[in-house]
């Protein structure tokens, strides 16, 4: 396994599991063979509706709660709820987290930042982020926070790199967790010439070339997966490394073009969807 150094002296793993849509039978599953296979790096959320599955996972796994980085999001709607950290914990039955986002740029996010930041200074949460958020507001935060945020997370992969967002990042010691990975199951980004012929020449799959190239690029990866087999595989990837040439024709893959084209204008509906999340199994 390789880390990340947070801005804060912290480190996480690069390398983890990430279980948006799975629900919660399939969460408890996947994380718990995860957790078998040696991941230690789980990525949640309150709207994904399986933080209690995930907890349960972790119990069930006999693995040192200190020795994995446990992630979750709080979700716009309790943006402004006093309860809204010591809820999540209870559903994930630990007393802190390693990793809490804002989900999404909605709602009264500055209130949910400074509850976040409370939640940082009383030891319930070990480090902040913000996920899916414009550079314009990530830049007011990085300026006028008492706690500077630590990672963000965003849409990444061969096809939009987020080379603009990476400067900024460089200039904090932020970092960047990449959700769609591997392009959101798009065979053609999976599937171009440059990965097949790199799995070839190191005995790895394409996913896994791609996986490889996100831990070379700085970026940590969450990819999702109810498949044990494909859980393991993308774990296998600290055996080899791509070289410089290798690096050069990927970038040459980089088409600046994105899956998830909401604006801020569309993100607001998010906090106005309300969702019991301690109702979850």
């Amino acid at each position: 396994m390789e880390y990340f150094t947070l801005n804060n002296g912290n480190r996480m793993p690069m390398n983890g599991i990430g279980v948006f849509l799975l629900k919660p039978a399939e969460t408890e599953t996947s994380v718990l063979s995860a957790l078998t296979d040696g991941i230690r790096l789980i990525d949640t959320a309150n709207a994904y509706m399986n933080e209690k599955a995930v907890g349960r996972a972790i119990a069930k796994s006999g693995v040192k709660r200190e020795e994995i980085f446990l992630v979750t999001k709080l979700w716009p709607t309790v943006y402004e709820d006093e309860n809204a950290v010591d809820e999540t914990l209870a559903r994930l039955g630990t007393d802190y987290v390693d990793l809490l986002f804002l989900h999404q740029p909605a709602g009264n996010w500055r209130a949910g930042y400074r509850l976040m930041e409370k939640a940082y200074k009383e030891g319930k949460v070990r480090a902040l982020g913000v996920s899916n958020f414009p550079e314009e507001w990530l830049k007011e935060l990085i300026e006028t926070a008492e706690v500077k945020p630590q990672m963000v997370q965003v849409e990444a992969h061969p096809y939009y790199p987020q080379t603009q967002l990476k400067k900024l990042l460089a200039e904090t010691g932020m970092g960047l967790m990449a959700w769609y990975p591997l392009g959101h199951g798009d065979k053609n980004l999976v599937n171009e010439p440059v990965f097949t012929k790199l799995a070839e020449k190191y005995g790895k799959t394409n996913a896994q070339i791609i996986l490889r190239w996100h831990i070379q690029s700085g970026n940590v990866v969450i990819p999702g997966s109810k498949n044990p087999a494909h859980i393991r595989d993308n774990l296998n990837i600290f055996d080899f490394a791509l070289t410089d040439e290798d690096m050069a024709e990927i970038a040459a893959v980089d088409k600046n073009v994105r899956y998830y084209n909401a604006t801020i204008e569309d993100a607001q509906k998010y906090a106005h969807m309300n969702m019991d999340f301690n109702s979850q199994e």
